[in-house]
């Protein structure tokens, strides 16, 4: 299973669903995650965290245990 937490810098990726349960979950998905939706990952801190993303013409900076729920196509 393939998820944020592992995709390399420069590349765009598509949501297959999110992992997770209640305010979590809500949380990603208010921030526009939701299934289908295409993120471009912009950057990886050294130490892999935080992941900075663009997610539907915005930017984003996720945690690591955040990008762990989302799992990709």
């Amino acid at each position: 299973m393939a998820t944020l937490r592992d995709t390399k810098c420069g590349s765009t990726v598509k949501v297959k669903k999110l992992n997770g349960e209640g305010a979590v979950k809500r949380r990603i998905m208010d921030m526009g995650i939701t299934k289908g939706v295409e993120i471009y990952v912009r950057k990886v801190a050294p130490l892999g965290d935080p992941v900075e993303v663009t997610v539907r013409g915005y930017e984003l900076s996720l945690r690591k245990a955040d990008a762990e729920m989302i799992e990709l196509v």
